[in-house]
């Protein structure tokens, strides 16, 4: 029997990843135990996610494990074995705003919880492929520092600048800049992850995401952009745009074009690998742009303030250079486009809210 593993299955890439996976594998096992409704409150639970996989998804089946309980996780990698093939670990505490009011919430989640997956892998599925989710945070905020231009709508980079043509590459050190709590956590879980496919061969890679998102993202005020803007406009509740006059830039990759790269990645593995992931300049959009894209989708404006207050550690512009990944995996594409994204997950919003 083969084994698709999914810690964070009732997240966004997650669930997204049960729903493609469900048709690669005999059996997708779902770890949740919905700690996003603790972070965020209620309203971002990932409950009826979980409840829609389970319906949906004949070879799907869920555990309500916490991943910083190691010998629950560890027994459950114990009873399947090496019939586990993939581990796709996207469980995670996400928000660097949340992270520092409980540190060792973060940490442990973050942190432990992935050192906890990694180890489990190791002592029953050592050949088994592990993706981890990392981010973009793990650089600090070190893309403040380079040489940026104050646009009509946006932040942009100099155009003499080597990242203007594709975005940031891998190549940025992860040193001496401002992560926050949540990405210390990362860097930390980040760097684990690469070293059990260094020092113990395991067959291991970290994809370093800008925004992340599709319509199964249960946004929040302090994680999910995208989400949660939509959702916010669909709702008809007020916005606030955190600094940087709202011209601050994210490249945004949907869930299926993620999930399609992780499975390019299953095909062909190695060991370490890291790869900055988004959507680049394929993709990208500043706060204002988004806005304007909605009010032209919407037909009506936005409910929408502003504060000075910029979140701390947050980035001013921010494309991802995906150029190593292509290289590696030149059968890989995009799909989808912001315009797009934005249109799928408002059409998604007006069902469910």
């Amino acid at each position: 029997m083969d084994i698709c593993l999914i810690t964070g299955s009732g997240g966004l890439i997650g669930s997204e990843a049960a729903e493609f996976f469900s048709a690669h594998f005999d059996k997708v096992i779902g770890i949740d135990n919905d700690m996003r409704s603790y972070f965020f409150g209620q309203s971002a639970s990932t409950s009826w996610n979980v409840s829609r996989l389970s319906e949906k998804l004949k070879n799907y089946e869920h555990f309500n494990i916490d991943i910083r309980d190691f010998e629950k996780l560890e027994k459950l990698f114990a009873e399947y074995g090496t019939d586990i093939k993939f581990v796709l670990h996207t469980a995670a505490q996400p928000s660097h705003d949340w992270a520092a009011k409980e540190p060792f919430t973060d940490f442990g989640v973050n942190a432990n919880g992935t050192l906890n997956a990694l180890e489990a892998a190791k002592r029953h599925c050592p050949d088994a492929v592990f993706i981890f989710t990392s981010t973009n945070k793990v650089y600090g905020d070190t893309p403040n520092l380079l040489p940026l231009v104050e646009l009509e709508t946006r932040w942009e980079i100099d155009k003499s600048h080597l990242y203007f043509a594709k975005g940031i590459d891998e190549s940025m050190s992860i040193d001496n800049s401002k992560h926050s709590i949540f990405g210390a956590s990362k860097v930390a879980a980040d760097v684990m992850v690469q070293e059990y496919g260094r020092y113990f061969g395991m067959k291991t890679a970290v994809f370093r995401g800008g925004c992340l998102t599709g319509p199964n993202h249960s946004g929040a005020q302090l994680h999910g952009f995208l989400s949660y803007l939509i959702k916010c406009a669909v709702t008809d509740t007020p916005y606030t745009v955190f600094g940087y006059k709202g011209k601050q830039v994210r490249d945004n990759i949907h869930s299926f074009d993620m999930i399609n790269a992780f499975h390019s990645f299953y095909k062909a593995p190695r060991c370490g690998a890291v790869y900055n992931m988004g959507g680049s300049r394929h993709s990208c959009c500043s706060m204002l742009e988004a806005i304007a894209m909605l009010e032209k989708l919407t037909g009506k404006p936005f409910r929408h303030t502003y504060t000075e207050d910029n979140r701390s550690g947050d980035h001013i512009w921010w494309i991802s250079d995906v150029s190593k990944f292509k290289a590696d995996y030149p059968e890989w594409d995009y799909t989808y486009n912001v315009e797009q994204i934005i249109s799928e997950i408002y059409d998604t919003m007006k069902q469910r809210f």
